[in-house]
């Protein structure tokens, strides 16, 4: 039976600008799970997601606890995966038939300490500022803050993902018929302890969404890869009179193409990689038209079978 991965955008989740609150995220992912379901039964499926915005709200309120305390990223991340795969399960539960099964899993993800994302945080996490507030903000909590757009927001590194540690009990489950969801917002962050080859700890980081998903599609040998973002796909000259939808391409035309870093530059790399290594096919595009992306007749599409770039 084929097998999808489905990455679900930030904004699936929260739209840049709503408010943080547990009935707006609900009202998103219920809006989500209605896209998904019908995807179900003709495939394995198994979906990632954001949790940016979750990570940073609740780093916020363990500093309004204990000001002198920045909760671990690890930790944080972890109760995001559990927050937001709940919401997404019952979401899908009602709108499928009651005999499907959903799991969620907490997933460790493997980074190297020499990784020089540390070096470099880049990663934005959390509500967007003012700059005054967002420089307020960093003095006081030791923040790095980069500008997101016309606002400011904090940065945290971002370490390549190297191994995903739960891909045994993933794979099982998928033989059951289950939909999994995992590996949200990256993973959680861990290294095995300097010295040690055995002993794993967790890591003051947010792993990148999409290529920690290209990698787990890579893993369970997915057959297709889906980002699912709030643009239509990917563009040339985007922002520009000149700007048009890139309806297919092949992963090395675009490889020469300098995508914005902050926003479809990681989600191309991902595509082109496990288009690459697997010869699958990756499409970027929106949620509204995710099953029109399962058919290849809407967002951006990536495979070999295509030479160089066509765009509408």
């Amino acid at each position: 039976m084929p097998r999808v991965v489905i990455a679900l955008g930030g904004n699936a989740l929260l739209k840049r600008g709503e408010p943080m609150t547990t009935e707006v995220q609900r009202a998103n992912v219920r809006k989500a799970a209605q896209a998904l379901a019908p995807l179900y039964g003709g495939q394995e499926v198994v979906i990632t997601h954001g949790n940016g915005p979750q990570v940073g709200l609740l780093a916020l309120q363990d500093l309004a606890f204990d000001p002198n305390e920045n909760a671990p990223l690890d930790v944080l991340g972890a109760q995001t995966e559990g927050s937001i795969g709940y919401m997404i399960e019952q979401e899908l539960g009602n709108v499928l038939p009651f005999e499907v099964p959903f799991a969620t899993l907490l997933t460790m993800v493997e980074v190297d300490a020499d990784d020089p994302a540390f070096k470099d945080p880049n990663k934005f996490v959390g509500p967007v500022y003012e700059k005054a507030e967002a420089e307020s903000l960093a003095k006081a909590n030791k923040w790095s803050i980069k500008q997101d757009g016309n606002k400011w927001r904090r940065v945290v590194p971002s370490p390549l993902p190297k191994r995903i540690f739960e891909l045994r009990p993933i794979k099982w489950l998928l033989e059951r018929k289950c939909i999994v969801i995992c590996a949200g917002g990256g993973g959680i962050p861990v290294m095995y302890k300097p010295g040690s080859t055995t002993e794993l700890i967790g890591v003051e980081a947010v792993i990148d969404k999409d290529l920690c998903s290209a990698l787990l599609a890579r893993e369970l040998q997915a057959d297709s890869y889906l980002m699912l973002t709030d643009a239509p796909g990917v563009y040339l000259d985007w922002g520009k009179p000149t700007q048009r939808l890139i309806k297919e391409a092949n992963p090395n035309a675009l490889k020469s193409i300098p995508f914005a870093a902050g926003s479809m530059g990681p989600k191309v790399a991902a595509a082109c990689r496990f288009v690459d290594e697997t010869g699958g096919v990756a499409g970027i595009g929106s949620l509204e038209n995710v099953q029109q992306m399962a058919v290849g007749k809407a967002g951006t599409r990536i495979s070999r079978y295509v030479d160089g770039i066509v765009t509408a």
